[in-house]
């Protein structure tokens, strides 16, 4: 053995987790289908491992995606010493490695907070304006910026810097040690091994509440009927593409009003100008039989056609997004590692499928190839933590605010995996509030939990998923960890309405 690569342990805590590891085992289950009621997660106890401290920070956010992003700049501009932690080597999350450039608006005016208008003006001066300039009545609240995701980790980088955040990239999360109600350290694999990582307060990040599960903090996943996830996307670019020749075929020869109505203005403008138009096309009921006339040649399949969906891309003027494949949700699981695997290569094949078709049968596609394929899977939803307070769909259908909410929202409760008309979308104006106490837990005091993986329900959580509201999540979060440790108040004591105004990212309006 490389007497390098040695972890530091006595041999009596070397028992003890080769120990726990086996009883973590067979803890785990291997279904193949999600519940709701998650297992508890399979762990090593790290208590008493002698593992080098890696770093000692007064925060450390663990996943650098929207919203853990958001909570590690803000965290640091406050004044604290901050840590975050990437698997991946970019920030941003699904927003970078999935490819997912559209941030999908909230459908709610004056839900944007500080740090998404400060991200917004500094996309602007990349030269890659995240404003589609849109005026509609179907697309319309904050957060509606297109975040091309070359752009989006470079400014990620530079805010982190600028603010002082410690970046670790290449670290995954393995561990978790508590200690009195609180969390004390946790453990990473890097290059160099295991080591540990020293904080005051900790904040979960990760999408997937792997931090919350590691510490024992109670979790679910998976829908309360059906026990299935959300389906999962493998997303890919195209380029090569005639993007104003795609537009026109869809809107002229399909005659499809979905495309023109959303798009109209800007589209129309800009073939004007001789510019490519921004525009998304997707497979629905005026056009659907385009797509089926595909399966019948043989050249797709039906779950090809699950969902179809694409963007032209602002500043890529021949590539298009395509949020698809999406991998049949009865067949794969999010929560499940292997599913989660078989997934990717399923997902591969199918984004394979579906651009031969385009290039085949779109005009504009014939001379287009996949530039770019995911290097994330789009999981929607898996795990949710219970925290002090529990979103349920009632909160969005009854548009409810609360005093210590952090952010607004009216997104639809949006799941792929059963008819939008269960949900009645709220109405122009009308917006619900994401509370404060979403954020935290009743068994540890130093926990804050942030983004898809915040206390909620399936259906909750297919409204509040979104990025803009993930990141205004993450902000909030970064503040109350600041002024929890400068006020020597626990985060999950802290109440956030009696922070002063000027210190809130955002104030309920009641």
């Amino acid at each position: 053995m490389d007497q390098s690569f040695k972890i530091p342990m006595s041999r009596r805590s070397f028992m003890k987790l080769v120990g726990l590891t086996a009883a973590g085992t067979m803890l785990g289950t291997g279904n193949n289908i999600a519940k709701a009621a998650a297992p508890v997660v399979s762990a090593v106890n790290f208590a008493e491992a002698e593992l080098p401290v890696l770093f000692n920070a007064d925060v450390c956010v663990v996943g650098g995606g929207s919203a853990g992003t958001a909570a590690a700049v803000t965290a640091a501009r406050r004044g604290a010493k901050t840590l975050l932690i990437e698997r991946g080597i970019s920030l941003g999350g699904l927003a970078t490695q999935g490819c997912v450039f559209p941030c999908m608006p909230t459908f709610a005016d004056g839900s944007d907070t500080p740090y998404i208008t400060d991200l917004n003006q500094r996309m602007e001066k990349q030269g890659a304006s995240p404003s589609l300039g849109i005026d509609t009545d179907t697309y319309y609240g904050g957060g509606r910026g297109q975040y091309v995701p070359e752009y989006l980790s470079f400014v990620y980088d530079e805010m982190c810097e600028e603010a002082g955040v410690d970046i670790l990239y290449n670290a995954s999360l393995v561990g978790a040690v508590t200690d009195a109600g609180k969390i004390v350290s946790c453990i990473v694999q890097t290059a160099e091994g295991l080591s540990r990582i020293q904080a005051k307060i900790f904040i979960d990040g990760t999408g997937d509440a792997l931090l919350s599960r590691l510490a024992r903090v109670p979790a679910e996943k998976g829908s309360e009927s059906t026990g299935r996830n959300q389906p999962m996307s493998l997303r890919f670019e195209m380029g090569g593409i005639d993007v104003g020749k795609v537009y026109r075929f869809f809107t002229k020869d399909l005659k499809d009003d979905y495309t023109r109505g959303l798009f109209v203005k800007i589209a129309e403008d800009a073939l004007k100008e001789k510019r490519p138009p921004f525009f998304e096309f997707a497979k629905w009921k005026k056009n659907e039989q385009f797509f089926r006339d595909g399966v019948a040649r043989g050249e797709l399949t039906e779950d090809d056609i699950l969902y179809i969906q694409a963007f032209s891309i602002p500043g890529k003027p021949s590539v298009m997004s395509m949020n698809c494949p999406e991998m049949p949700p009865l067949s794969f699981s999010s929560t499940d590692a292997v599913s989660t695997s078989k997934a990717v290569s399923f997902g591969r094949r199918m984004a394979r499928h579906l651009s031969a078709f385009f290039c085949n049968n779109i005009p504009g596609f014939e001379k287009a190839y996949i530039s770019r394929e995911a290097s994330m899977v789009g999981v929607r939803e898996s795990w949710r933590i219970r925290g002090k307070y529990y979103m349920g769909a009632d909160d969005y259908l009854k548009a409810r605010h609360f005093p210590d909410a952090v952010c607004r929202t009216a997104y639809p409760i949006d799941i792929h995996d059963v008819k939008l008309d269960l949900f009645e979308k709220l109405k122009r104006g009308q917006y619900y509030e994401i509370p404060y106490r979403a954020l935290v837990t009743n068994e540890l005091a130093n926990l804050l939990v942030v983004g898809r993986c915040a206390s909620g329900s399936f259906a909750a959580q297919a409204s509040f998923r979104i990025q803009p509201t993930c990141m205004s999540m993450g902000e909030a979060a970064g503040i109350a960890a600041a002024w929890g440790i400068s006020h020597g108040i626990e985060v999950n004591a802290l109440h956030w309405e009696e922070l002063p105004t000027d210190v809130r990212s955002y104030v309920s309006e009641g």
